[in-house]
């Protein structure tokens, strides 16, 4: 396999970037925690779990509704390479947004190998198109749902962002809130050329289908954060800015800036905290119904 890539000349060089158990002492301390997080969500947080979205056993999601009726939505989608992990190992991120009076949604959806990235993506969609019809059953306002992810879960919700965006261009659903993007892989030809490449076994359609840094981006009203760790690798933040240069250069709104002091999975741990910056900028956009938790907040 050719593993030269822009400006890597070798295979090693690509997956010094790209495997974050090179580049993050003990990962599976940090991949525990997510775990544990998780299970203090289910533990103490009202929740629906494995609701069906869609047909196969893989599409569910859990619901970890707020406290209020009306409330406005984030729908979260978690990383994993799209080859491991599930929903219930980041329950967690329920933690800091429903005391902020946000309902969450944490979706599963099936791994590589056992399908493609066209299918995992296609269930993405699927899972925000059935959150938008149906999250009024659980107390959630579909006019106020935003979506976001970490990593492989931040390129998902990525094109996410890019199917209803498109299809608001054709004339269906009202924009979404925001979306809040972590850690994402965006251009994916590096990966083809990584240690990933067995399992993810990305050809050229699969690349060009599902790369949003070079997809069409259609004019859109909902706004970006597109954020990384900032103690990550120069992949990420490079592949951050090309999606955030995607997404303003159709006129779209976009923020970019790194989570300093913060790596790969500890990026994410602000979802944990109602008063971190990640749960605040959530709150701020999603509008009435959130920052209850924090006296003082602007409401």
């Amino acid at each position: 396999m050719d593993s030269c890539y822009q400006d890597f000349r070798s295979q090693p060089e690509i997956d010094a970037q790209y495997d974050t158990s090179l580049s993050v002492p003990h990962e599976a301390a940090e991949l525990q925690r997510y775990v544990d997080r998780a299970a203090q969500a289910r533990a103490s947080l009202r929740c629906h779990l494995d609701v069906p979205y869609g047909p196969s056993a893989a599409e569910t999601l859990d619901i970890f509704p707020a406290d209020e009726p009306g409330a406005p939505v984030f729908v979260f989608i978690h990383g994993g390479y799209w080859r491991s992990s599930s929903s219930k190992d980041f329950s967690g991120v329920a933690l800091g947004l429903q005391p902020l009076g946000i309902t969450t949604v944490v979706i599963d959806y099936a791994l590589c190998p056992a399908v493609t990235l066209d299918e995992i993506t296609r269930q993405a969609r699927a899972a925000l198109a059935w959150v938008v019809r149906h999250i009024g059953e659980y107390g959630g306002d579909a006019a106020r749902v935003a979506v976001g992810g970490h990593s492989a879960g931040a390129h998902l919700a990525a094109m996410c962002l890019l199917s209803h965006a498109g299809g608001i261009a054709a004339g269906a659903p009202a924009p979404l809130a925001a979306g809040l993007l972590v850690s994402g892989l965006y251009e994916l030809e590096p990966l083809r050329r990584s240690y990933l490449q067995p399992v993810l076994r990305l050809d050229d359609g699969i690349v060009a289908r599902n790369s949003p840094a070079s997809a069409e981006v259609p004019r859109c009203t909902t706004p970006l954060w597109i954020t990384w760790g900032g103690d990550e690798t120069a992949e990420f933040a490079r592949q951050s800015a090309a999606f955030h240069a995607a997404w303003q250069a159709a006129g779209n709104p976009s923020r970019l800036s790194a989570l300093p002091g913060t790596h790969h999975f500890s990026a994410i741990h602000g979802f944990e905290e109602p008063g971190s910056e990640l749960c605040q900028w959530l709150a701020d956009r999603l509008g009435p119904g959130s920052h209850r938790a924090i006296s003082g907040d602007r409401s």
